[in-house]
């Protein structure tokens, strides 16, 4: 059994990761934490828990998380990092939710979160932890980078396109649209359902904390700096994101060839599903599941490539993708604990 430290479990990532969890047949929860409800049993905030946890939330002590195998971090931006350095001269394995070690640009990083980066050292050492792109990485890692939401949905779409180079690289246009469970738990006044419901907005279209992790990802995929645009949407819905991604073709290479291109390149991959092409994924499709779907579209007489990705933001886009790096960090059957289908309707 791998003995499992949650740091910040009130959120929703914290209680997504409790659900698989839960079920996990290599996985035992020994505690989690939270300063603000600290003595309150897990399954008094969530009842969908109950029967699963007989776990309280308790304050964060390093020493009970030193005898954990991993933890993760489910916290705010800022908190793994200052907390990463002690678990590791300890010999535990960690999985970061939050953006803290994602980036490796440190002078990036402090300009898009607001605060100096205060582990650099492990920030250089993490490893960005997308499966489908670095799995012999995090077989070995100690520290992994869990990838965000919209990043996950994004790159995986992209991917084929600029690691065969066939497609402009400098000219990427990435239209995201997320479900109000992606701001978090906290309360705020524009995620109330009478400010978001009946509504739908752009944000961030200046420029989204997202951005660098989705340029470094992307440009890594193609071997060259990239230009990409990216802009978020506000959806009326709890969790799901849908990614419409546009690239340039720089080649004559015919639609049924790059429907072959993606099948090939996920084919063994156990959470993507590449549709038959003109296919329209849905979020539905992937609500609850670890599972990323895409499809393929291009317009008569057109040069751009259209390919839309549908994940679970919650779950593929944070806690089950968490759950896959413990797997493969661990050895494990990647997909252990993440087989349940989406839930429909």
């Amino acid at each position: 059994m791998i003995k499992i430290g949650i740091v910040g479990g009130t959120g929703y990532t914290g209680v997504e990761l409790l659900r698989i969890l839960a079920v996990h047949p290599e996985a035992q929860v020994q505690c989690i934490t939270s300063r603000s409800e600290a003595g309150v049993p897990v399954a008094d905030m969530y009842p969908n828990l109950r029967g699963h946890f007989d776990l309280a939330f308790s304050e964060p002590d390093p020493a009970v998380l030193a005898g954990c195998d991993l933890v993760f971090f489910a916290t705010p931006h800022g908190v793994a990092m200052r907390m990463v350095p002690e678990l590791m001269a300890a010999g535990v394995r960690v999985v970061d939710l939050s953006a803290d070690f994602r980036i490796k640009d440190l002078d990036t990083w402090a300009r898009w979160y607001g605060m100096p980066h205060e582990a650099p050292e492990w920030a250089a050492n993490a490893v960005y932890g997308l499966p489908e792109v670095a799995r012999n990485a995090i077989r070995q890692a100690q520290l992994v980078a869990n990838p965000g939401c919209y990043p996950t949905a994004i790159q995986l779409g992209f991917l084929p396109l600029l690691e065969s180079g066939l497609v402009d690289a400098s000219r990427l246009i990435a239209d995201g649209k997320s479900g109000a469970s992606g701001a978090g738990r906290q309360g705020k006044i524009g995620m109330l359902h009478g400010e978001v419901g009946e509504s739908f907005k752009a944000y961030g279209a200046s420029g989204h904390r997202h951005l660098p992790e989705i340029r470094q990802g992307l440009a890594a995929a193609a071997g060259q700096p990239v230009g990409v645009t990216f802009v978020p949407h506000l959806v009326p819905m709890v969790r799901g994101i849908e990614a419409t991604l546009y690239a340039e073709l720089t080649t004559a290479d015919d639609f049924e060839r790059l429907q072959g291109l993606y099948e090939d390149r996920y084919r063994d991959e156990p959470f993507v599903d590449v549709m038959p092409a003109g296919s329209h994924p849905e979020t539905r499709s992937v609500r609850g599941a670890n599972h990323c779907r895409m499809a393929l579209h291009r317009q008569e007489d057109s040069k751009t490539v259209i390919v839309t990705s549908v994940i679970d933001n919650l779950v593929k886009g944070a806690a089950g993708q968490a759950v896959q790096n413990m797997n493969v960090m661990f050895g494990l059957d990647e997909t252990l604990g993440l087989k349940a289908p989406a839930l429909l309707p």
